[in-house]
């Protein structure tokens, strides 16, 4: 169970910050995919209220009104370790750019870990921040994304990906 959370309002819509302490641990859209019990969540507060959840509602309005491109909050995601692993190479994604799953199973040494990849970045529990809206599918296509794919291509519109201005996305 986890400390706290707070809903936001968005441009991109409602997102449910959650925190344990002085780090956030999830950024969860309606309908998550994989999201965590209303009940783990610890205790509803007011994100303006709360240091760490207020910075993070700075910085993700920041980012949505194009002000922002790196984030710099005190995270932790709880994962198996191949999880990590992928996360951490979201975080190597550069703003603007997007990443294939097959191109991040390469990193494993196996094209064919690509769907094992795929529900790694379905599982992240820190959207946005762990850029997973900058993986696509093989040709550039929009695939899966826990937020919806709306929500993927205006992220994506948003850092002027060359997948989106090249017209890939479907």
């Amino acid at each position: 169970m986890y400390d706290r959370h707070a809903t936001i309002t968005t441009t991109i819509g409602e997102l449910t910050l959650v925190a344990s302490d002085d780090v956030l641990i999830g950024i969860y859209y309606p309908h998550h995919w994989v999201g965590i019990e209303r009940a783990a969540r610890g205790i509803e507060v007011d994100a303006a209220a709360d240091p760490v959840l207020s910075e993070a509602a700075a910085q993700l309005d920041a980012y949505l009104a194009g002000e922002r491109t790196e984030f710099t909050l005190k995270t932790a995601a709880e994962g198996d370790p191949f999880q990590q692993r992928v996360w951490a190479i979201l975080n190597e994604i550069p703003f603007g750019e997007t990443r294939t799953y097959g191109e991040i199973a390469e990193r494993f040494g196996d094209r064919s870990l690509a769907r094992m990849v795929g529900r790694a970045v379905g599982s992240n529990p820190l959207s946005i921040i762990v850029p997973c809206h900058r993986v696509v599918g093989t040709s550039g296509t929009l695939t899966g994304y826990a937020g919806g794919l709306e929500r993927k291509q205006r992220l994506l519109e948003l850092e002027d990906a060359p997948v989106v201005t090249a017209g890939r996305l479907f």
